[in-house]
């Protein structure tokens, strides 16, 4: 075992002792089984010193305090009674923190979640630091778990049950401003001064705790809570149409600890995290970050990157404007953009600007912040200051023609070593580089609409595109906050191609008579964050059925949408929310838009809405397709993996993460099982059902997307 212990103990000469939290050789301070003993042995040290005052537990870390439980260890245990001495075991570990006859003060700077949280619970006082980088949380719901190290119980206590519900059942992170006003921290400092005003409080000697607000006691008593558990379980339930295990059992929990007793509480918890960490539930959602940690790591290519000082971007639209925001206010990176007049600048600027107000409005960052931020952007309607851009992205209307034209611009405008990136959906990457003098400098960037809000970018090389050109773009979707994945130059690249089928599928039941309700509701109960019709209304019918043609012309038959709905809601000057009207109508009263089916749209498609298919046959139809489809893309190397596949999905298009991503989906229901599926709707509703070559093969070699678990060197012993 390695001896360079994570927690180290100082007493200084006015009898604080400072316990500093830092885990040998790792970024993040993360809690593991194996910290148990080295925390005993420092408090036993702690009770054995008399002279000792107080305690104040502190990171070394630059901007992080114990960023929650090391999650291999969940990974490590092969049944229920093991994940819940696990619990156990740090519940054991916060009680002993919690009898400490002196006050145990936590110092918080940076992030302070999950299991890291928990330890703070079991101090007897919390600071933290005012800075943005700080903050708190318990975000083991979203690992379909919930806190196992007394989180359930010791929260509710202190900041009131409601409060502490909509933390524990969201996952919702407390900035500092927020943790003081909920009662969650004593005190807000400046980092420079944390250390020091922790050892004042230690030495104040025990508080009493705050008294709760007047409506958090009447919530916690019996009436209240029957209230309150009632309203919030129906709430939860709607929210998780019942695909989230664990949110059912948080409540329970809580519920326990409440009505009786606390000892009470910590069994109920620990057996609830030891049954939940066994769900397919939440072993889906674990793979999912461990192969979003995965590919955040993944620098594309062996090549080092280039430095990126400064970017460049063609076009003011709604995109250009996106990509220009997350440059600057992530990225930190000066960003021109140029647009051919400058209504298009004005547009740009003025949507970071609204971006960036609303987060000071939200107390999230200062006036002078957001100035700060805007001042990075620049605006231009020639090639001024382009010359020393490190790279241009280029989101300019689809045409190929002009995007050609862009490349040979920015070739004679920019530096010799300037990328280029466009933001294509549907052009080839290939064909855009096809008249580029540097040709080995051109790729794609494709962006997922609202570029501030969605986490994935696709990477696309084309095939001259230099490996160093892929590591640098793939660095710059990271500076930019974005999730990248790499996949390859073919019509729809991967996210677009799998979610064509899909979306053709829901027309098709539509022209066959679904209910247009009917068809998003079957999907938002299979676990899409919103149906196939309302998706295409958000993005736009006209712009989310341009690649339509585009994927038709590669593949042919299969990506036909069903004849003349297209043209017909188009026709009707139906474009989606942005005109308020698509499939839905978006009357605007007051801020709050509402949306409800248009009738009239019936009678565009010929369709009668007198559909026979029940929620679970509408999704299957969908679902099935986007399966097929996605089987393709692995066994042609659109993407280079099952991980990319699947994490492409669920941050691309919402696929539910509780599944997995397509590829650990079809593993659960085996290759096998997804033949015959796909086979019993083709014969019932056509070839385009027909499970292609790849996944016949894998059904009779009993193969799988995903690797079989290897064991783990470490985990053993």
């Amino acid at each position: 075992m390695d001896m360079t212990s994570a927690f180290t103990l100082q007493v200084r000469l006015d009898n604080v002792a400072i316990v500093t939290i830092d885990v040998p050789g790792e970024k993040m301070n993360t809690l593991k089984a194996e910290f148990g003993a080295q925390v005993r042995a420092i408090l036993k040290q702690v009770r054995e010193n008399k002279e000792i005052r107080g305690l104040v537990f502190i990171s070394a870390k630059p901007d992080n305090f114990i960023a929650g439980a090391d999650i291999n260890m969940i990974a490590r245990a092969n049944s229920a009674q093991e994940a819940e001495q696990l619990a156990r075991q740090g519940q054991q570990i916060m009680a002993e923190i919690h009898s400490l006859p002196i006050p145990a003060i936590a110092a918080i700077h940076g992030a302070c979640l999950g299991g890291g949280l928990e330890l703070a619970l079991a101090c007897h006082g919390r600071i933290c630091t005012d800075d943005p980088k700080t903050v708190l949380g318990l975000p083991e719901v979203q690992l379909g778990l919930l806190p196992g190290s007394g989180g359930t119980q010791r929260l509710p206590r202190l900041i009131g049950v409601s409060t502490a519900l909509e933390m524990i059942l969201t996952g919702k992170q407390l900035r500092p401003r927020q943790a003081l006003k909920a009662g969650l921290v004593d005190e807000v400092v400046p980092h420079s001064i944390l250390l020091q005003a922790a050892v004042e409080l230690a030495l104040k000697g025990r508080q009493t705790g705050r008294r709760l607000p007047v409506r958090e006691r009447i919530l916690a008593g019996p009436l209240g809570r029957a209230l309150l558990f009632n309203m919030v379980g129906k709430k939860t339930e709607q929210k998780t149409k019942g695909n989230y295990p664990a949110t059912k059992r948080i409540l329970e929990v809580i519920e326990t600890g409440l009505s009786q007793g606390s000892s009470s509480g910590y069994a109920a918890e620990a057996k609830a995290f030891g049954e939940l960490a066994m769900t397919p539930e939440s072993q889906a959602l674990r793979s999912v970050f461990f192969a979003s940690t995965e590919v955040k790591k993944d620098p594309g290519s062996e090549a080092t990157p280039a430095q990126i000082n400064a970017v460049g971007v063609l076009g003011g639209g709604l995109m250009g404007g996106g990509i220009a925001f997350v440059t600057a206010s992530k990225g930190k990176i000066p960003v021109r953009i140029k647009d051919i007049n400058a209504k298009g600048i004005n547009h740009a600027l003025q949507y970071s600007w609204q971006l960036l107000d609303q987060k000071v409005k939200r107390r999230h960052i200062k006036a002078g912040e957001r100035d700060r931020e805007l001042a990075m952007i620049s605006g231009t309607t020639d090639y001024s200051g382009f010359q020393h851009r490190d790279v241009v992205i280029e989101a300019v209307f689809e045409d190929l023609a002009l995007k050609q034209q862009m490349v040979s611009e920015v070739e004679q405008n920019g530096a010799p070593h300037t990328i280029f990136a466009s933001n294509t959906s549907s052009l080839p990457i290939g064909d855009i580089a096809a008249r580029a003098t540097r040709p080995e400098q051109v790729i794609g960037l494709h962006y997922f609409s609202p570029v501030e809000k969605m986490p994935l970018v696709e990477v696309i090389p084309h095939a001259e595109t230099s490996p160093q050109t892929v590591a640098t773009i793939v660095k710059l979707a990271k500076m930019q906050g974005k999730t990248p994945v790499v996949v390859a130059d073919k019509a729809g690249f991967y996210v677009n191609r799998i979610l064509a089928p899909y979306i053709n599928e829901a027309m098709r039941l539509l022209v066959e008579g679904e209910k247009i309700e009917h068809v998003d509701n079957a999907l938002v109960n299979f676990g899409f964050p919103v149906g196939p019709i309302q998706l295409l209304d958000e993005v736009g019918i006209d712009t989310g059925t341009k690649i339509i043609p585009v994927l038709e012309a590669a593949y042919g038959e299969r990506f036909s949408p069903p004849a003349n709905i297209v043209s017909a809601i188009l026709n009707d000057d139906r474009k989606g929310r942005k005109n308020g009207r698509g499939f839905y109508l978006y009357a605007v009263k007051g801020r709050k838009s509402k949306k409800q089916v248009d009738p009239a749209v019936y009678g565009l498609i010929q369709s009668t809405g007198a559909g026979k298919l029940s929620v679970q046959q509408c999704a299957e139809r969908c679902v099935m397709m986007m399966l097929n489809e996605a089987a393709r893309c692995h066994d042609e190397q659109v993407v280079k993996n099952a991980r990319d596949g699947d994490i492409g999905a669920v941050f691309g298009i919402g696929f539910p993460p509780f599944l997995g991503g397509p590829f650990r989906y079809m593993d659960k229901l085996g290759a096998g099982e997804v033949v015959a599926i796909l086979q019993r709707l083709a014969s019932l509703y056509g070839a385009r059902f027909t499970p292609c070559e790849a996944l016949l093969h894998m059904a009779e070699q009993g193969q799988t997307f995903w690797p079989a678990k290897k064991i783990d060197p470490e985990s053993q012993g």
